[in-house]
């Protein structure tokens, strides 16, 4: 079969590398992809957000499946277009992306239905927001509605902090549009912990667990950026914990959504929060994580077209998802200044010390071809994903790993998975 991946960073290429393991595919095409990508698959100049376009490029191609890896396009209804026109495509319609779409829409939801999550308090007008301010609670969180690359969500430790961060996201619009409307959150204490699940409008299969490290710099401190680092398993996600979570998060979500009108079919991703009172949801995203699909794909047993098919035709529960018994971290190579301020075009050297290798891999996130070789054309550049017996020895491999890439103005972190070792 023709698979047409949608996008161009780690989590595609993270993609991109599991559909080249299914013996079901022949062929991959990816729009627009990256340097990595262009390694297994044949990338296409067409835009993530040019709906028609790639639709047209599916009907040309006879393309048997889409994934769709970007929020941007599942939210702007690039499924609804595929479908239109009897495309196969993974991913969440526009009424059911709106739960990564619309924070405000997903705490809304949460409350209706009663699963777990933090108290809150929605504001479309900046005034109204800086009033309620006043009398809260420090520290808070303001979170831009809309999407914001991962970084729209501000941890306030005073008013002041808080009154500055309403300024940032309603009034100077750091964010553009995502901060027309905001929703203000109590500020929840705990792991945080990142699980993807499959999903299929009725039934929902939770994958591995993983965790990411937002912040910019070591100790998590810096600014939010769109994922430094992660690793799988969780060792803090227990039994007990995924217990709790397929009888009041998992299944109460896909059943609520269907209750809306909206079933969900993709990846729902929940961030979630392991508080004294027990878990709580911080967020949904509605498609894999970016780099959490760089250390949770590689440790899936299953054939992932064979899993993503089964969500499609509804028949996710014939599905048995398997993982193996072992460790993965990814730790990401940024460009220095990264989320801020960053140069473009550096040559990246070594990247040829992972071919062949069975449990290293290097996945692009911002990679370019030049005539001079392969340089960096993004602040995440790349995701250096390693396993191993137990998260030391694959937070150790991965660490090692990072070693063979060398690029003008390399920055990553040197403690992603580093609670493994507390």
């Amino acid at each position: 079969m023709k698979v047409l991946i949608v996008g161009s960073g780690g989590r595609e290429h993270a993609i991109a590398a599991r559909a080249a393991k299914s013996p079901k595919v022949d062929k991959i095409y990816c729009a627009p992809g990256n340097a990595g990508i262009a390694g297994i698959a044949e990338c296409v100049d067409i835009g993530a957000m040019e709906l028609d376009r790639l639709a047209d490029f599916a009907e040309e191609k006879e393309i048997d499946l889409t994934i769709i890896g970007m929020d941007d396009p599942l939210v702007a209804g690039v499924v609804d277009v595929f479908e239109k026109r009897g495309l196969r495509v993974f991913g969440p319609r526009k009424n059911a992306a709106i739960l990564e779409g619309s924070k405000a829409f997903s705490k809304d939801l949460m409350k209706k239905y009663n699963i777990p999550t933090a108290a809150y308090e929605t504001f479309d007008n900046a005034e109204e927001a800086l009033a309620y301010l006043q009398n809260s609670q420090y520290p808070l969180v303001l979170k831009a509605d809309g999407l914001a690359l991962g970084k729209g969500v501000l941890i306030c430790n005073t008013k002041e902090e808080a009154e500055a961060g309403v300024k940032t996201l309603m009034l100077e619009k750091q964010f553009g549009s995502a901060g027309d409307r905001i929703v203000v959150e109590e500020f929840l204490t705990g792991r945080e912990v990142s699980v993807l699940c499959y999903c299929d409008g009725t039934h929902i299969l939770p994958m591995t667990s993983a965790q990411d490290h937002k912040r910019a710099k070591d100790g998590d401190q810096g600014l939010n950026t769109g994922g430094m680092g992660t690793f799988s398993p969780s060792p803090f996600y227990t039994e007990e914990v995924d217990a709790f979570c397929k009888k009041y998060i998992y299944q109460p979500s896909m059943d609520a959504m269907k209750a809306e009108g909206r079933d969900f079919v993709g990846i729902m991703f929940l961030g979630l929060i392991l508080t004294e009172e027990g878990p709580k949801v911080l967020e949904y995203n509605a498609r894999f994580g970016d780099p959490e699909a760089q250390v949770v794909l590689p440790r899936m047993k299953n054939d992932m077209i064979e899993v993503m098919e089964a969500c499609i035709d509804g028949c996710l529960d014939k599905i048995s998802l398997e993982f193996e018994d072992n460790a993965a971290v990814c730790v990401i190579l940024a460009s220095d200044g990264y989320p801020e301020h960053y140069e473009k075009g550096k040559e990246i050297y070594g990247l040829e010390r992972f071919e062949g290798l069975e449990d290293y891999y290097v996945f692009h996130a911002g990679t370019k071809r030049t005539e001079k070789g392969i340089v960096t054309n993004g602040g995440r550049v790349l995701g250096v994903t390693a396993k191993g017996g137990s998260l030391k020895e694959a937070r150790d491999n991965a660490y090692k790993a990072t070693e063979w890439i060398e690029f003008s103005d390399k920055y990553m972190r040197h403690d992603i998975g580093k609670a493994i070792d507390e």
